[in-house]
């Protein structure tokens, strides 16, 4: 028997006018973009990505955390119900929400009961299920302080949630401009149902919330009636300044959902991330139960669960250094605020008091936002990456619907001080040349603080 070869017309293609609208939205191209700038560009100073230092991965940690976590399990189950927990489909809510909740406790002084939290895959997997149970109707609305990270506002996308921006302020964020926008958008007849928030060291801009603020915001939220989904995946790499305590730590009316990973602090590899959800939910037949129950039911219908040797390895390092990772990501911190260091007294040997191109001075984190005398844009940084051998993040990703920004983002976890040096050269030979001035010209002088991330 013959069949006749398929003609162009008789080919299953398809048209994106016919799929999700969302997947034409800028946003869900954005990640996608830049890591295939990198790979297109692999010599280039990688100053874009926000990926932990490889100087610490090993590969017999996997196996030596693996080990220990199965002999946690061990005291209590018998060597087939550890295989079974390690190798088999495992909880929805996950294996380690004790170890993690222990974790808070010590790390954070966040006090939680274990079975609030849902471990996911990555935390951008806690993003996706948080927003997908808040979105109810055609009403609802989130805000997000801008520039927001570009993960927020794609996962977003994916559940039809409008994003309203929230402005940064001279603390990170503007409270006033945050009660205008809800009572706004309530006037307009929506529902915003929370505001996503990074208090330390935000993803783009560096920037962090002050104590004050962070209680001040907490009182908005609570006079306001909405939840704050705070994300933390940065906090442990503070610098030198003293920790300021997590919006969730000062948390008394269960206001905060919050967000953690173990991309930076463990291993990003891994993909495990968690999300605290401890508010309480009624049911339409009258019983209440966790926030956590609600979102492990969607988790249950799009990953099942949270690969449980990933979870293994994760805690078996909890395990291993007592559930306590702020000193054992000590090295870590100290390579990234050395970085951070370095990045900043070389933007200011670069540019001189008073020039038009200033930026950021977070005290931890991975990133610096640096502002220019003109757009920035994707060209521009492919030119950057061909021409000039160095790779850095367009502020516009991060912005909603906004054209002609004028900043980049610099990373500094995942470079040694001399690809920072030699970086900031390149960098600044671009600069100098979109400028249209000489690099000769350019005097060395002490830090030119710009006070906000925003251009």
């Amino acid at each position: 028997m013959s069949t006749t070869p398929a003609t162009a017309g008789d080919l299953a293609d398809l048209d994106t006018g016919t799929l999700f609208g969302a997947l034409e939205d800028p946003a869900l191209n954005s990640m996608n973009f830049l890591n295939e700038v990198a790979i297109h560009y692999p010599d280039a100073i990688p100053l874009a990505a926000g990926r932990p230092s490889e100087e610490f991965f090993e590969l017999e940690d996997v196996h030596r955390y693996l080990r220990i976590f199965s002999e946690h399990l061990g005291r209590r189950l018998t060597e087939a119900q550890v295989r079974r927990t390690v190798l088999q489909y495992g909880r929805t809510k996950g294996i380690i929400h004790e170890l993690v909740a222990e974790n808070l406790r010590l790390d954070e002084d966040i006090s939680v009961d274990p079975e609030s939290v849902v471990v996911t895959a990555g935390c951008q997997e806690a993003m996706f299920l948080v927003l997908r149970a808040l979105r109810a109707d055609d009403r609802d609305v989130l805000l997000a302080v801008s520039p927001t990270y570009v993960g927020l506002t794609g996962a977003a996308r994916l559940v039809d949630l409008p994003v309203r921006p929230v402005r940064t302020g001279e603390h990170g964020i503007d409270l006033a401009d945050l009660v205008a926008v809800i009572r706004r958008e309530r006037a307009a007849g929506r529902r915003p149902r929370a505001c996503y928030v990074v208090p330390d060291f935000a993803n783009p801009s560096g920037l962090s919330l002050d104590l004050a603020t962070r209680r001040r915001l907490l009182e908005v939220a609570a006079a306001e009636d909405v939840l704050l989904i705070e994300d933390n995946p940065y906090g442990l790499f503070h610098g030198d300044a003293d920790r300021v305590p997590t919006l969730k730590a000062l948390d008394a009316a269960r206001r905060v959902v919050y967000l953690g990973s173990f991309a930076k602090s463990v291993l990003p590899g891994a993909r495990v991330g968690y999300v605290v959800a401890d508010q309480r939910v009624s049911g339409a037949d009258g019983t209440t139960g966790l926030f956590a129950d609600q979102l492990s039911k969607i988790k249950s219908m799009l990953t099942v669960n949270t690969s449980p040797i990933a979870q293994a390895v994760v805690g078996g390092k909890l395990l291993a250094h007592g559930c306590r990772l702020a000193g054992a990501t000590a090295p870590e911190r100290r390579l990234y605020d050395r970085n951070l260091r370095r990045l900043v007294t070389g933007l200011a040997e670069r540019f001189p008091p008073g020039s038009d191109v200033t930026w950021t001075v977070p005290t931890g984190g991975f990133f610096v936002v640096v502002t220019v005398p003109f757009a920035v844009d994707d060209r521009l940084l492919e030119r950057s990456a061909r021409d000039y051998g160095v790779l850095w993040t367009p502020m516009g990703h991060f912005y909603d619907g906004v054209t002609a920004v004028r900043a980049l983002r610099l990373s500094c976890s995942a470079v040694s001080v001399d690809q920072i040096d030699r970086g900031l050269d390149r960098l600044a030979a671009l600069i100098n040349d979109r400028s249209g001035r000489s690099a000769g010209t350019i005097d060395h002088g002490h830090l030119a603080d710009s006070a906000r991330g925003e251009p």
